[in-house]
């Protein structure tokens, strides 16, 4: 698939998803020597804390630890939970100022005020099947994935076929998923024995306060 993203070449985005929505890949967005300083910074920078969510109306710890940072008022409801934005870091901020300028050639009025931040210390630590479809983020929001660390497998199921497409998301790279994916497809990181070392997913996205959700959302 042929876009001109930003700063990067045209011919490196590949297109995830068959229909239904795109998820586009730029599986080398960041070269390795930026991508490692950027994972240092991270790991050091960011409140990690473990959370509880609510699944099929029991509460538990998340499998892996997180942390929600976002511009001030930014609140969020997901597992069950409303968070409250915790203060931008220097590096969320210079990763969030890349994304909007690699996005803006194709989505001129992109722009980011928070992010959900995962990390995953092992292959034991996971993300269950879920869309990012609660109302404050619109019907059809654009959000880039950028990911540090071990390489994981990402999965996507459509909600009406169940068909699923899965691929593999590299240090450095930046997934970004826009359009009706949300409302056609669930995604997840599944557990794996073949992942011993931590990886870390940031999710940039735009929250609309005065769509704030009155139905916290389950992971599943």
């Amino acid at each position: 698939m042929r876009l001109d993203l930003g700063h990067t070449g045209s011919n490196d985005w590949h297109q995830v998803l068959p229909h239904d929505g795109s998820a586009l890949l730029l599986a080398s967005w960041l070269e390795n020597p930026q991508a490692d300083e950027m994972l240092r910074q991270l790991l050091d920078e960011v409140p990690w804390q473990s959370h509880d969510l609510v699944l099929f109306g029991k509460k538990m710890t998340e499998p892996r630890l997180s942390a929600w940072v976002g511009d001030e008022g930014v609140s969020y409801t997901y597992s069950g939970v409303r968070r409250v934005p915790g203060a931008w870091t220097r590096t969320l901020t210079e990763l969030r100022h890349l994304c909007e300028s690699t996005l803006a050639s194709v989505f001129p009025d992109v722009g980011f005020n928070s992010v959900l931040a995962n990390l995953y210390r092992s292959g034991d630590d996971s993300m269950g099947w879920h869309a990012d479809d609660e109302s404050e983020l619109g019907p059809t929001p654009v959000i880039a994935s950028v990911s540090f660390g071990d390489e994981r497998r990402f999965d996507f199921r459509h909600r009406a076929s169940g068909k699923t497409v899965s691929v593999p998301l590299p240090h450095g790279s930046l997934l970004v998923m826009s359009g009706a994916t949300q409302m056609h497809w669930k995604h997840r990181l599944a557990k794996t024995k073949a992942s011993r070392s931590p990886r870390v997913n940031l999710t940039y996205r735009y929250v609309h306060a005065s769509r704030s959700a009155t139905t916290p959302r389950t992971v599943t």
